[in-house]
């Protein structure tokens, strides 16, 4: 897998918005935070587009991604938001020209789509983290961002902050590349051209504000598919307010887990702080892991970013 460079102090980091629209409040705030960090900020053309729910049109934002990759100037391109938007745009995207331009690219939620796409059809490794509208000035949030984005190093280990516990929920030992996000999105994909090889990888998933049955009917979904199967092992991050207040008439997220993933006894731990909550680690996707079950330990094989 190529890398990006690694970010250092100066570097200018692209901003663009190829899913939902943000508030420019909010974008704002962003960009001078990452200032404070000292970093460049330039903004895509689009940035601060609206068309309803999209963050102005397919062809606009689609330009505005291309156009980060295209920049020689631009060491890093940071979604602002998710949403929702990015599955329309992927036919627009050139995936050849951002192969030839290798850079950090990273975002979550609606962002899945495209950190698996640049990774599978790029051959890129991108990164699965906060995102420009995110609390990036978290203390865990941002010594993850920046450990991993600022550092060339190919043997590491992604950890929970102390205070929070990853759970071993089937052991064993896998190792495969990282791939995978928001569990809607990667859904989303089956049955496209853009649809996510599973073959001997390590599933990584999170998801926010879906009932138990709706995991269970994307999990399902998967399992008919025979994508779960062809993994190698899981890694389950946040699932933020997928629970109830009453459970009379449904399983519990746990049992879903349980009889949808953890029945195929590949080894899996839980509870990565990572998803649509806080801390919010950094993923790289597409890059080499070896799973660890026994001593709950993800470590990352290979470097993620460049030194040069």
């Amino acid at each position: 897998m190529q890398q990006g460079k690694k970010l250092k102090k100066g570097d200018t980091i692209g901003l663009i918005s190829p899913a939902g629209p943000e508030d420019p409040k909010a974008i704002r705030k962003g960009i001078e935070f990452l200032k404070s960090l000292g970093f460049n900020v330039k903004e895509g053309k689009h940035l601060y587009d609206k068309e309803k729910y999209l963050a102005g049109s397919d062809i606009d934002r689609a330009k505005d991604l291309m156009n980060m990759f295209k920049d020689k100037d631009v060491n890093m391109v940071l979604c602002v938001r998710g949403g929702y938007g990015t599955m329309r745009i992927l036919p627009l995207l050139d995936f050849d020209i951002i192969k030839k331009n290798p850079k950090i690219f990273m975002g979550f939620s609606d962002i899945t789509t495209l950190l698996n796409m640049i990774a599978q059809k790029s051959n890129i490794i991108t990164f699965h983290g906060p995102m420009g509208s995110s609390s990036l000035d978290e203390k865990y949030t941002l010594e993850s961002f920046l450990n991993i984005l600022t550092q060339c190093r190919g043997d590491f280990t992604i950890d929970n902050p102390k205070d929070f516990d990853i759970k071993e929920e089937v052991s064993g030992y896998a190792e495969g590349e990282i791939i995978g996000g928001n569990l809607c999105l990667i859904c989303s994909t089956l049955g496209t051209p853009y649809e996510i090889d599973f073959k001997n990888k390590i599933l990584f998933i999170e998801e926010i504000g879906e009932a138990p049955y709706k995991i269970d009917r994307m999990l399902t979904q998967l399992l008919l598919s025979n994508k779960l199967q062809e993994c190698s092992g899981f890694i389950l991050g946040q699932f933020k307010g997928c629970q109830l207040s009453n459970y009379e008439r449904s399983f519990k997220l746990d049992e879903v887990i349980s009889d949808r993933i953890l029945s195929l006894g590949k080894p899996t731990l839980s509870n990565l702080m990572s998803g649509h909550d806080y801390p919010k680690l950094t993923i790289p996707i597409g890059c080499k892991c070896l799973l660890d079950t026994y001593n709950k330990s993800i470590k990352i094989i290979e470097p993620v970013v460049s030194e040069n």
